[in-house]
């Protein structure tokens, strides 16, 4: 029995705000991935890019090619994301169109999937034409591998190896974390990403330093990434792939990928399609032999449209899943205490290492 009306309602009122915040967030996520699908991203003034400046000069104050420093600034430039996102969310916690508005426009700047999709179908539409020098050229908006040597199976395999790991990273992941944390899931996730992308790859500068932002984001895709491969399976019918061939690749080969989490993706793709992907990847200034996935051909310019639509498939899959789980689920109460008191541990622990002790960031 309710020992007193007003407490009664009280917490009735706060069992209808947690339901509205979760309905408002799903609400939000299926806006912005509407958004994202019909515009892309947006063509000036985005939002990460805003925030890789910010990053970039707070590593000017930061820097020390120590991991302690490394787990610091990692902290701190996730950290202002997350705390705006919490702000945000608390303040539309009993409004639920200006909560699923925000959650809207973030998930629109935080995905990527037309924009992927766009540049793998540029990239095939280059190599049927049989031209190299403009496949060569836009590669780089793809991945950072070097180019000029690469022929048409060498640059399809590295289009559809990008395509298979962002589609982690830049649909499935965002939505998996705006699904759990709303609208600080969503900023802080991408600010991790692309954390990762300036600062969390090996290199002289970098080795110490960004091995904090490396294993944050090792962590947030570690879910993202095996879903994505699940969906990959279960879509390949879709583009004419068998789902058993699939299962058994991703199931053989996962593991094989120096990345805990590409390995996921990449493996699924590669048997979805039917093609072999993985062997030597050549960067600026280095390269990498990695183990081959999957047991078909090498790739040819029609299976970058084939993973193109695979993707966009997994990408209406995730929505989905999310959605639901958003829609039923009581949103996660999110503050920066954890994430500071583990990339704290983190450095601590990783500054005893030796500099041989961490795992090489594979480039993609």
């Amino acid at each position: 029995m309710w020992p007193a009306g007003a407490n009664r309602t009280g917490s009735r009122g706060a069992a209808s705000g947690w339901l509205g915040s979760g309905a408002a967030n799903a609400a939000g996520l299926a806006a912005g991935y509407a958004l994202d699908a019909l515009l892309g991203d947006p063509r000036r003034g985005h939002p990460v890019a805003g925030f890789g400046q910010f990053a970039a000069a707070l590593e000017r104050r930061l820097y020390q090619p120590r991991r302690t420093s490394g787990a610091g600034f990692a902290a701190l430039a996730v950290g202002v994301p997350v705390v705006l996102g919490a702000a945000a969310a608390a303040a539309t916690r009993h409004r639920p169109l200006a909560r699923a508005a925000l959650v809207a426009a973030a998930t629109w700047t935080v995905l990527g999937g037309r924009t992927l999709r766009r540049e793998a179908t540029v990239m095939s539409q280059a190599l049927r034409r049989a031209d190299l020098p403009a496949a060569r050229q836009r590669l780089g908006h793809l991945c950072g591998r070097d180019p000029a040597a690469l022929d048409e199976p060498e640059l399809a395999r590295a289009t559809v190896e990008s395509v298979a790991e962002n589609t982690s990273d830049a649909v499935v992941a965002p939505l998996v974390w705006g699904a759990v944390a709303g609208l600080p899931g969503l900023l802080g996730y991408r600010a991790a990403n692309t954390l990762d992308a300036m600062v969390g790859h090996r290199s002289e500068r970098y080795a110490q330093f960004g091995t904090a932002a490396a294993r944050l984001d090792d962590a947030l895709n570690l879910v993202p990434s095996r879903l994505t491969g699940l969906l990959t399976i279960g879509a390949a019918p879709l583009v004419r792939g068998d789902r058993t061939h699939a299962w058994h690749v991703w199931r053989r080969d996962r593991a094989d990928h120096p990345s805990p989490n590409a390995g996921q993706c990449e493996a699924a793709m590669a048997g979805a399609l039917g093609v072999r992907l993985g062997g030597r990847n050549v960067y600026f200034g280095r390269y990498e032999v990695r183990p081959f996935l999957g047991d078909g051909p090498r790739p040819e310019a029609r299976h970058i449209d084939r993973a193109a639509r695979l993707s966009g498939a997994v990408g209406l899959a995730a929505l989905g899943v999310t959605v639901a789980y958003a829609a039923t689920s009581r949103p996660r109460r999110v503050t920066t205490g954890w994430l500071t008191r583990r990339l704290t541990r983190l450095g601590a622990r990783s500054e005893m290492e030796s500099p041989s002790g961490r795992r090489a960031r594979p480039g993609r």
